[in-house]
C-alpha cells in the first residue's frame, strides 16, 4: 500500500556530540519563530565494481590501506567472477572443469559461463578457499574512493556501511530508486522532488498541515545554514490499530563525520506547554528507519500532537547549531 508523503521547505539543523536529553514538557509562553513554511500532504515522490588489488595477510586477517603490487593484483584477479566481476569468496564452488563463479550468480545460471559445462553436482574448491583466507580483498567501492583492503569475512559488513557506497534518495515514503554520489544528492532533490521547499537560516518553523490525514504520512522539508543542507522528516505511523505515533528527525546531506559537527533542536511550543528534543543529526547514509525503530528521535502520539496543533496544523521549531571543537 503506497503511503502519501508531504513535502516542504528545507532547513539546516544543529547537531550535538552528547546524547540528547529525554523529552521534557513544561509550561512556557511560545516564542515567535524567525522563518516559517507550510508543508502539505502530497503523493510520494550502483554498485561499483571493485578494483582488483589485494595484500597477503597473516593468519589473523585484518584490513589495510595503501598501494598493492602487480603480483597481488594478479592473485586477486583469479577470484573475479566471470559474470558480475565481483569476487568469488568462500564457500567457493567450481564446475567440473574447475571454473569459478560467485554464489550469487551461480544461483541464476544453468551452466558454467566459461565452458558451458554442468554446475552440478556442487564441488568445493578447498584450495582456493585457503588462498582466499590469506588474501586481503579491496572494498567493492574502491573505484569511488575507498582504500581499504579486508579479509573476506570482514568485507560484506564493511561494504554495508562504507562511506563511499552510493547514496540513495533520502526522501521517505517515496518510490524513488535513485542512487548517486553525495555531490549529486541536492541536484537530484531539486530536479526530481521539486515540491520540497528550502528555508534559509539556523532557526525556522516547519509547519506540517493536515496532520489528521488517515494512514501513514510523511512531511519533508529542507533547511540550509552553515554551508550545509539539512532534511527534516516528520513521519506518522500506525503502530497498531487505532494508535498512531509521530517521529521527527533531522538528517544532514553529508557524511557521518560531517554530521558530528552539528546539533539540532526540535521544539513543540504552545498552550503554555513545550516539548523539546536535542540530538546530533544523522547522515542521509543512515536514513530514518533505524532511528525510528530505536525511537532515537522526537516521538509523540496523536494526543500530544493535538495539544500543540492549531486547526490540524502542527508547527515545529527547528534550530541548527555548530558543535564546539
Amino acid at each position: 500500500m503506497s503511503r502519501p508523503s508531504s513535502t516542504g521547505p528545507s532547513a539546516n539543523k544543529p547537531c550535538s556530540k552528547q546524547p540528547p536529553p529525554p523529552q521534557t514538557q513544561h509550561a512556557q509562553s511560545p516564542a515567535a519563530p524567525p522563518a516559517a513554511a507550510t508543508i502539505s500532504a502530497a503523493g510520494p515522490g550502483s554498485s561499483a565494481v571493485p578494483a582488483a588489488a589485494a595484500v597477503i595477510s597473516g593468519p589473523g586477517g585484518g584490513g589495510g590501506a595503501g598501494p598493492v603490487s602487480p603480483q597481488h593484483h594478479e592473485l586477486t584477479s583469479l577470484f573475479e567472477c566471470p559474470v558480475c566481476f565481483d569476487y568469488v569468496l568462500p564457500p567457493i564452488l567450481q564446475c567440473q572443469a574447475g571454473h569459478l563463479v560467485c554464489n550469487q550468480c551461480r544461483q541464476k545460471l544453468s551452466c558454467c559461463p566459461t565452458c558451458r559445462g554442468a554446475l552440478t553436482p556442487s564441488i568445493r574448491n578447498l584450495a582456493m578457499e585457503k588462498v582466499a583466507s590469506a588474501v586481503l580483498f579491496p572494498c567493492k567501492y574502491a573505484t569511488t574512493g575507498c582504500s581499504l583492503t579486508l579479509h573476506h569475512t570482514e568485507k560484506p559488513e564493511h561494504e554495508d556501511i562504507c562511506e563511499y557506497r552510493p547514496y540513495s534518495c533520502p526522501c521517505p515514503g517515496a518510490s524513488c530508486k535513485w542512487q548517486g554520489s553525495l555531490e549529486a544528492v541536492m541536484s537530484h532533490l531539486m530536479h526530481a522532488h521539486k515540491s520540497i521547499t528550502t528555508l534559509q537560516g539556523e532557526d525556522i518553523v516547519f509547519l506540517a498541515t493536515d496532520i489528521n490525514l488517515p494512514g501513514a504520512v510523511d512531511w519533508v522539508m529542507m533547511q540550509s545554514c552553515f554551508g550545509h543542507h539539512f532534511m527534516l522528516v516528520l513521519e506518522k505511523q500506525e503502530k497498531y490499530e487505532g494508535h498512531q505515533q509521530f517521529f521527527a528527525i533531522v538528517l544532514l546531506i553529508g557524511t557521518r563525520k560531517q554530521a558530528e559537527n552539528f546539533a539540532y533542536r526540535l521544539e513543540l511550543n504552545g498552550n503554555r506547554r513545550r516539548l523539546t528534543w536535542e540530538a546530533t543529526p544523522r547522515s542521509i547514509h543512515d536514513g530514518v528507519a533505524a532511528a525510528i525503530v530505536n525511537s532515537d528521535c522526537l516521538v509523540f502520539d496523536t494526543a500530544i500532537a493535538h495539544l500543540f496543533a492549531d486547526n490540524g496544523n502542527l508547527g515545529i521549531n527547528v534550530t541548527i547549531s555548530t558543535c564546539c571543537p
